[in-house]
């Protein structure tokens, strides 16, 4: 985060590489930005929010490029600064001598590159959106499917927001209820039932659950999954990865150990992501790179949010190895982690594959059973298609849980007889300070360096 906010800032606002257009965007005090616009637009009027097509002049007043300018005047604007665009034409070594010029005169003006996600983050703190809508900014930006960029589109439009502003404002009520008993002691009232106090701390805490479902959706759609295909060599892992990407990503060979490191590919279903990962085939083995292969196999097994176990439906042998490697996957995951067993080769069934228990029967040569794995590890993900899910991120997920322990805790404390309301009161308070800090009410200046770290410099 940095601390020269009075300073005015530039940066450009479109992707690298040519095009038909660049736009190079400026934001600052309104009287620095017309200074310098003047520099280098000599025929500049500072007319709010009208296109003025323009000669774009260097330092001896010589034409670079004719341009389109969009002047917004604060507090108007994006960043709620003076916010001034120059669209040129959109050849990166123009627009990089176009920055270059901007900022050689407006040296004087204290003018610098902007840091990553700084128009944004000055737009959060002079209150033009709040810290829920300038995360969804960057998340619009990176989403990968359709449904992540509904999400983000919701979040920035305030839905996110508006579900905790909301439950909030029944929170503080309770608060100050709460507080005026405790300014005024002697007031010897049943506070518990004079102000329907359970009652209300129930809806409070249904409200909070509910937007925790819709939130860790959206952090599914955002985040997606880590997923490894683990089992013995040829049991068919590659051949599955390359039907669900439905394209050749790895090699697929009846040689035993083919795949010596791991392959990775993103997939998505029904607009979630997932990061799949053919690992290398398990066995004892003493060829050294094959050995490298499968220790990270396990490294990435022990990262995975879903492990797919492959087995082979045409070779019932191998099952006493097969049974050592799910030993081996319990070992290295969490006991939450979702295990999905696959039978492979269904073409290839023996009366004694059919006899071992499995989850899903595929064939990667026919695709039979494949939407089966496609539908299984959607519900692994805890997919629950819903209208209006916005995209929420992992510290949402971890304020709205811990929220809701400080109310659950209060709760608690009502059904003591000789309940502290002052204990009482702190709950209500650190509950409400934790919704505060999903939006930004409360929210230190190292988790804001963070958070606009990851933007984009134009942004």
């Amino acid at each position: 985060m940095n601390d020269n906010f009075n300073d005015p800032i530039v940066a450009l606002a479109t992707g690298t590489g040519n095009s038909g257009i660049g736009i190079i965007r400026l934001s600052g005090k309104d009287e620095i930005i017309q200074e310098i616009a003047k520099l280098v637009l000599p025929k500049f009027k500072p007319e709010n929010r009208k296109a003025q097509l323009l000669s774009f002049v260097d330092q001896n007043q010589e034409q670079v490029d004719k341009v389109i300018t969009l002047y917004f005047k604060a507090p108007n604007s994006y960043t709620g600064e003076t916010v001034l665009e120059v669209q040129s034409h959109g050849g990166q070594v123009l627009l990089t001598w176009i920055l270059e010029i901007v900022l050689e005169v407006g040296k004087k003006y204290s003018l610098r590159l902007a840091d990553p996600g700084e128009f944004t983050e000055r737009a959060f703190l002079n209150g033009k959106m709040d810290l829920v809508q300038a995360e969804a900014v960057a998340d619009l930006i990176d989403a990968s499917s359709r449904n992540a960029v509904r999400a983000a589109s919701l979040s920035l439009n305030g839905e996110f927001s508006k579900y905790v502003h909301e439950v909030s404002e029944l929170l503080v009520r309770l608060r100050i209820e709460v507080e005026a008993i405790l300014d005024f002691p002697e007031e010897e009232i049943d506070f518990i039932t004079e102000y329907n106090c359970k009652e209300r701390l129930e809806e409070i805490i249904r409200d909070i659950k509910q937007t925790l479902e819709i939130a860790q959706q959206g952090e599914t759609l955002r985040d997606g999954f880590k997923v490894a295909l683990v089992g013995q060599t040829n049991a068919g892992k590659s051949s599955i990865l390359n039907r669900l990407a439905g394209d050749e990503i790895a090699i697929v060979s009846d040689v035993a150990g083919t795949t010596r490191d791991k392959i990775q590919t993103l997939i998505h279903l029904n607009g979630i992501p997932f990061h799949i990962t053919d690992t290398a085939g398990i066995r004892e083995t003493s060829d050294k790179v094959e050995k490298i292969g499968i220790e990270r196999a396990k490294n990435e097994i022990s990262k995975s949010d879903i492990v797919v176990r492959v087995l082979d439906g045409g070779d019932p042998e191998k099952s006493k190895n097969d049974e050592k490697i799910l030993s081996l996957v319990k070992q290295l995951t969490h006991e939450d982690i979702p295990i999905l067993t696959v039978l492979n080769k269904s073409d290839l069934l023996s009366e004694d594959s059919v006899s071992r228990e499995t989850e899903i029967k595929t064939s990667a040569l026919t695709g039979e059973g494949i939407n089966d794995l496609r539908n299984a590890l959607l519900k692994a993900a805890g997919w629950k298609p819903k209208e209006s899910v916005f995209i929420a991120r992992k510290r949402h997920l971890d304020s709205l849980n811990a929220a809701l322990a400080h109310l659950e805790l209060a709760q608690e404390l009502i059904s003591y007889n000789d309940m502290k309301l002052e204990l009482f009161a702190e709950e209500l308070r650190l509950a409400n300070d934790d919704l505060g800090s999903i939006v930004g009410k409360t929210t230190s200046d190292d988790l804001l360096g963070l958070i606009f770290k990851g933007f984009c410099i134009g942004k």
